[in-house]
């Protein structure tokens, strides 16, 4: 698809709009539906990571609705085109990771009643922690669950039973909204080696750029403190025994052994208490967007996807 698709325009027939969670905060939605006569697989609901956008994914969302998905995605809220948290626009930040999941839930709903089943709901980095507590806790209930380079911990020195503690001591010492690095994805990375974290392929990076330059509202940069904070504690409410292993739903765990930006160890470890859950990795020719990889990854996952699919929620005969 790579060759022929202009991943810079949203695609003909897709329907953009602006949706009221139940606390009048409006999120971004985007759907497609399949061409017409392609027979319908069922419904797909994408959920990008932090600092993210649905218009990075608009290749892969239509390659999924060209399969016979109807298709939907939107942006956090607080993310991408779904407004901010914070006086500074450029600071992610969010009270609780539960705000998040309860905002699920209510999108799950409304999304479900649209759209045919079978339902697969994906999300990707944040989004996959996101969603993958939204399904441990009963906010959504898919019908098979798709994780791509879940965000399951921190890359970083500080030891995992004291990050929590640490953000909390740093949201004390100073204002939680506050940045909790300067620039790029992780702490310590120049902005000029910001590609480097996430993608092999350059032409697709930059599509990124291109989107934050035709829509403003897109720009983004570093979490919160407080978003550092209450991520540390999600991650724990995730490592509490017996949480992963009451998901019964099958679960496709997509990850980049190399990631510099989620921990390899704990997504490893996430997916071996799934009780339904496969896990596919790759080694150092795949980052941490996957789904934004150089074609030879790139194609890897998507067919990753459609067999992991064919096989949770086959496709109904006749």
């Amino acid at each position: 698809m790579s060759a022929v698709f202009d991943r810079r325009a949203i695609p003909a027939g897709a329907r953009e709009w602006r949706w009221a969670l139940p606390d009048g905060h409006e999120i971004r939605r985007i759907a497609l539906a399949p061409p017409a006569g392609i027979p319908v697989r069922g419904s797909l609901l994408f959920l990008p990571g932090r600092a993210d956008f649905y218009e990075k994914y608009l290749e892969t969302l239509v390659e999924w609705a060209d399969a016979g998905w109807h298709v939907g995605a939107a942006d956090w809220r607080g993310q991408g085109g779904s407004g901010r948290m914070t006086a500074n626009p450029m600071v992610g930040d969010i009270a609780d990771f539960g705000v998040w999941i309860a905002d699920l839930g209510a999108l799950w709903r409304d999304w479900v009643r649209s759209t045919p089943g079978p339902h697969v709901l994906v999300g990707h980095s944040m989004g996959g922690h996101l969603v993958l507590r939204g399904v441990a806790e009963g906010a959504a209930t898919p019908d098979a669950l798709v994780l791509s380079a879940p965000m399951l911990g921190f890359i970083t020195a500080i030891p995992q039973f004291i990050q929590n503690l640490y953000g909390r001591i740093m949201c004390r010492i100073g204002d939680p909204a506050r940045m909790a690095w300067p620039v790029s994805e992780k702490p310590g990375s120049p902005l000029d080696q910001r590609m480097t974290l996430l993608t092999h392929d350059a032409q697709r990076y930059a599509d990124e750029g291109w989107w934050r330059s035709a829509r403003p509202e897109l720009e983004i940069g570093p979490a919160s403190w407080r978003w550092v904070e209450r991520a540390a504690a999600s991650f724990e409410t995730l490592r509490a025994p017996g949480v992963l292993e009451a998901i019964k739903v099958p679960v496709l765990v997509l990850a980049a052994m190399h990631d510099a930006l989620v921990s390899w160890p704990a997504i490893e470890a996430a997916a071996a208490r799934l009780p339904h859950g496969e896990l596919v990795a790759w080694g150092r020719d795949a980052r941490h967007e996957l789904l934004r990889e150089a074609d030879a990854v790139r194609d890897d996952v998507m067919a990753a996807v459609t067999q992991f699919l064919d096989r949770a929620v086959p496709a109904r005969q006749g």
